[in-house]
């Protein structure tokens, strides 16, 4: 006769770490708890992971009913298992990340739990201290994505379809935080060969009006193969 295993319990919770970028500041999206421990403070869109529902339904559950926002690629991030992370017992988080468009998306925040006051779009820059080590959280998944942007055509899935090469280059410094040749940049975009340039110009500006380009994800993936060192020595 096999022999009865013991049972354990295991205790998990999602954190979600969202980006956006609007006119010219990259953001995160936080929550405002309303409940023991940290009512009131800022926090990343974050629950328990119910017994009977695996980890990325989970994720998809609690951005949802923290946010409204649904449809939303995430990517795993990290596994944070400190001891003492939470004041109740010991929790294990799984956390995600994600990079979307704000394009009509801004005013989807619409939080259905009780246990969240309302959800808001913070720019990175000035970030509150943030409940748990939900700060922590958010620097490692800062710096996922300055690496990934090295190598990776990850900020285009932030800029609207169509775009002008001062607003991708306005978006990779406020990602990388530092200043970028505006020549260089350029240039070395350009050389990629994978943006098309569009038919159109910017419309009811003071000054000279810059042309759109769109991102062509077939080029890209025709020469994935090849290393594209995204600003790199910029």
């Amino acid at each position: 006769m096999e022999q009865e295993l013991p049972k354990f319990e295991s205790v998990f919770s999602v954190d979600c770490v969202i980006f956006g970028f609007e006119e010219g500041v990259l953001k995160v999206l936080l929550i405002e708890r309303n409940e023991a421990p940290y009512k009131d403070w800022w926090a990343l869109p974050g629950y328990l992971v119910e017994p009977d529902e695996g980890i990325e339904e989970a994720a998809e559950r609690i951005l949802f009913e923290f946010t409204g926002l649904k449809d939303i690629f995430l990517e795993q991030l990290y596994t944070f298992g400190d001891v003492n992370r939470h004041p109740q017992g010991r929790l294990i988080t799984i956390a995600y990340y994600a990079m979307m468009r704000l394009t009509g998306k801004k005013d989807d925040l619409r939080p259905s739990s009780a246990f969240v006051k309302k959800a808001f779009w913070h720019p990175v820059s000035d970030l509150p201290k943030l409940a748990f080590d939900h700060s922590l959280i958010f620097e490692k998944s800062l710096q996922k994505i300055r690496r990934k942007i090295s190598y990776s055509p990850i900020a285009f899935e932030l800029l609207p379809e169509k775009f002008t090469l001062t607003q991708l280059q306005n978006l990779y410094e406020a990602i990388l935080n530092k200043k970028l040749d505006k020549r260089n940049f350029r240039k070395k975009m350009l050389n990629y060969d994978i943006l098309k340039e569009l038919d159109e110009k910017q419309q009811g500006v003071s000054y000279r009006a810059a042309k759109y380009y769109k991102f062509d994800r077939r080029k890209y993936n025709r020469q994935f193969h090849k290393e594209l060192s995204f600003v790199k020595d910029e």
